[in-house]
This record gives C-alpha cells, structure tokens and sequence, in this order.
C-alpha cells in the first residue's frame, strides 16, 4: 500500500513539473493504483488467480506484469515510430522549401562568432 502511494506521489510530482506527459502518466497511475489496492487487499490476487486456474498466485502477478510491459513497449514503438515519421515528414517539407526559394544572403544562417564580428569592426 505504501509503496503505490510512494509511486503515485513521485508521479504526480513529475507531471506537474512537466517532466512527465499526459498519456504516458496514465500508465504510471494505473501501475500506482494497482499496487494500492492489492496492497489494501491482497488476498484479492489470491482469489483471482484461483478464479484463473493459477495454483501458485505470484505466478499471476509476474504473467500480468510482463504482459503489461509488453503492451507498454509496443505503445512506447508506435509512439516513437509516429514520432519518426514526422520529422521525415518535416524535414522533407524544409528541403522542399529551401529549393524552391534559396536564401540570398548565406550570412543569415552563420552566426559570426566574436573573433570575426572584432574583425570587421576593425576594417571598418
């Protein structure tokens, strides 16, 4: 029971220091939650791996936990695959951009650096 407490506070803590997003502190909180009440209630797991034909009720918790990271990896791949295919997506239309219309004066996108801006000070 503490330990899920502990969790959703260091949770809470993080999202609101925006550290932590929305959808992936859902999972987090359900974790928490989880934790929570079977530690309010743990003969609760023991009658639900009974219920399930489980005759050794860890078992069932470490069944339930890695079919959970999996579910939790293959969120966290299409996210990044999404993710993935919006930059391609982005940096296709900014090369698309940069041929159509090239820039005029290259000196816009070079930062002078001290030495040189000296330099020119000093010619002028």
């Amino acid at each position: 029971m503490a330990i899920g407490i502990a969790i959703a506070v260091v949770i809470l803590f993080l999202v609101r220091r925006d550290h932590l997003h929305g959808p992936y502190a859902i999972w987090w909180i359900g974790a928490a939650a989880t934790v929570g009440v079977l530690g309010f209630f743990p003969r609760f797991f023991d009658y639900l791996a009974v219920y399930l034909g489980v005759r050794y009720p860890p078992i069932l918790a470490i069944v339930l936990g890695l079919g959970l990271l999996l579910v939790k990896i293959l969120t966290m791949d299409l996210e990044r695959s999404r993710q993935e295919r919006l930059i391609r997506r982005l940096a296709q239309r900014l090369a698309m951009l940069e041929a159509q219309e090239p820039l005029d004066r290259p000196e816009i996108l070079e930062q002078p650096s001290s030495s040189s801006r000296n330099k020119r000070e000093r010619a002028e």
